[in-house]
């Protein structure tokens, strides 16, 4: 009775309650300690598989890379035989080993064994095609009188029909050994068993990603389970529910200004709001993201737009840079006779034939109608033949009428950045080029010379 008539007298005791509310918070706290170390250990699970897949989707693409760095090196020999090319073939044959490397970083997660399987397949199928660079090298050697030459190939003979050809006809020869259609069809085969590879890693992925995510969420519910216990002693210390409430919402309004996530702090309730404006910032990051390809991109084709090729000319080191000026001959005949409908189709063919015959990293614009430009970046002017070979493959290939398309050829003109003082100059330099192949009779190629 003495405790209730010094309760009504003097209040109740802020420190009994503040120490009683400290003993239950760190129960709590405890709790969501554990909880938040469980939900840690379960989205670090996550997070390994997800640095894993790249880890291995990386190693997938270094066979790919070497296998075309091998296929560039033997193809630019086999043009001008220049030794250089050579030893830069066999270096990363038997000393850089990319595609050995990447078969054993994929050899080392047991998980991973039928993309490893596929990619087994695509690392035989490299050395298959070896063997035909091995015996077009071969002849390159035979045909400019090499002496000096990696100790392989000394053990590799060629056919008396073949050594019986004189030098030019060997140079023919050994170009279209790696050149034709037949070697590209064997690197398809290669490129069908890396994306069969990719598609495994994928799927891995994804599975232990939905076991984690399905973990994570029961690890959530517990956590939640938590906060509603700790809402109830939130209730006895009103000062403790602003710095909640208060300090999380201005710590959003500055993030807000500095165009960023929210962070997720603070009451359940807000929390819930910042998962929300978070999921909202996402889809609005990605919708400009998809305007701003979609405005550097062409809509018909795919590849650069003007716009994009007007960014493209000022982040690109023009003095390592081919620009291809490239005109698809007779397009307005095409047009005028076969409808604008048969023109677009002429149009992506081209652009995808382009793709397919320039490398990932040089850069495809259309500029307009049916003007396209490539800029072959970090690229020599001792590459010219190699453009030479790319042109002449890519019109035999538009010239294939098993599509039913109008007959298609282009008109190139070729110009090299350490030419030219700017990008103008440059671009009036292929122009002339161009022009030059117009007059010769379209269809083909010049190279601009000072």
């Amino acid at each position: 009775m003495k405790i209730i008539e010094r309760i009504k007298k003097d209040g109740i005791s802020l420190r009994t309650v503040y120490i009683w509310m400290v003993v239950v918070a760190m129960i709590i706290t405890g709790l969501m300690i554990y909880s938040t170390f469980r939900l840690t250990s379960t989205f670090a699970d996550m997070s390994e598989a997800t640095d894993e897949y790249i880890s291995l989707d990386k190693a997938a693409y270094e066979l790919m890379d070497a296998s075309d760095y091998l296929t560039e090196k033997v193809q630019c020999f086999t043009l001008d035989g220049n030794m250089e090319y050579l030893n830069d073939y066999f270096t990363e044959a038997f000393i850089t080993n990319r595609r050995e490397n990447a078969i054993a970083r994929m050899s080392k997660n047991p998980e991973s064994a039928t993309a490893l399987a596929h990619l087994k397949e695509a690392m035989e199928a490299s050395k298959s095609l070896m063997d035909r660079e091995y015996y077009a090298m071969k002849l390159v050697i035979e045909a400019k009188g090499y002496t000096d030459y990696p100790e392989i190939l000394k053990n590799h003979e060629i056919s008396r029909e073949d050594a019986a050809l004189d030098p030019d006809e060997k140079m023919k020869l050994a170009a279209e050994m790696v050149l034709g259609e037949e070697y590209y069809r064997q690197k398809d085969v290669i490129r069908s068993n890396m994306k069969e590879s990719l598609h495994e890693l994928e799927t891995l992925t994804r599975n232990e990603e939905r076991g984690s995510v399905s973990n994570m969420r029961a690890e959530i519910r517990v956590g939640r389970f938590i906060i509603l216990l700790q809402g109830f002693s939130i209730l006895f210390m009103v000062w403790l529910t602003s710095r909640l409430g208060i300090k999380p919402i201005l710590k959003a309004v500055d993030k807000i200004k500095e165009d960023n996530p929210l962070p997720e702090m603070g009451a359940n309730e807000f929390r819930y709001l910042a998962r929300t404006y978070n999921k909202m910032y996402s889809v609005y990051k990605k919708s400009v993201a998809k305007l701003n390809y979609k405005a550097s991109h062409d809509e018909l084709t795919g590849v650069y737009n003007r716009a994009g090729y007007d960014l493209l000319l000022s982040s690109i080191d023009l003095n390592f840079t081919f620009m291809l000026l490239i005109d698809v001959d007779d397009f307005k005949s095409i047009n005028d006779t076969y409808g604008h409908e048969e023109g677009d189709r002429v149009l992506e063919k081209v652009a995808d034939t382009l793709t397919g015959y320039f490398r990932s990293d040089d850069y495809i614009c259309r500029i307009g109608g049916d003007e396209f430009v490539v800029f072959m970046v970090h690229a020599g002017e001792a590459q010219s033949k190699l453009i030479e070979s790319k042109i002449k493959q890519i019109n035999i290939e538009l010239a294939n009428k098993d599509d039913d398309l109008a007959d298609t050829s282009i008109s190139v003109g070729i110009a090299h950045g350490s030419q030219a003082k700017d990008p103008a100059s440059m671009f009036k330099q292929a122009d002339k080029a161009l022009y030059e192949t117009k007059r010769k009779g379209k269809s083909g190629y010049t190279f601009y010379t000072v």
